[in-house]
């Protein structure tokens, strides 16, 4: 496991920025995963792609954007951009659908990034909560999240 660079802010009212955030890249003998973790688009993940890739996964954070915050939460169309830069194989979404951060529909990142990524030829895999998905045999994309909100 190798600790990677993650663009947020820490804190709560006065105390800011006293702890940092991370994502993770993991590699075994054969396969190689990235954990995005909670962050905003930045330019180490080209970095994190040429030193520790290419990925047979990437997982990226989609949702609770805001044009107010940029540097804090990545869009669906940064994610797909980080996923490249990645130099990632299949990808997989996470941080949409949770809280009620931002101002945009609950299912609006995942609209937008199957767009994005449909558009960019990146396989895509939108597991329902809970769900096992095995990456080697993904399943077909499912639009589940559409009957719900």
């Amino acid at each position: 496991m190798t600790c990677a660079e993650a663009r947020h802010f820490s804190g709560r009212l006065f105390a800011r920025n006293t702890t940092q955030w991370s994502s993770w890249a993991v590699a075994g003998p054969r396969r190689r995963a990235y954990f995005g973790g909670d962050t905003g688009y930045t330019a180490a993940f080209s970095e994190a792609g040429a030193r520790l890739g290419p990925f047979d996964v990437t997982v990226l954070p989609v949702g609770a954007y805001d044009v107010a915050w940029p540097d804090i939460h990545m869009n669906p169309e940064e994610s797909v951009r980080a996923h490249r830069d990645l130099r990632g194989g299949l990808l997989v979404p996470v941080h949409w659908a949770t809280f009620n951060l931002a101002f945009h529909g609950w299912s609006e990142p995942v609209t937008r990034l199957r767009a994005a990524a449909e558009t960019a030829r990146i396989p895509l895999v939108v597991p329902r909560p809970g769900q096992r998905v095995d990456l080697l045999v993904p399943p077909a994309l499912d639009d589940w999240w559409s009957a719900l909100g």
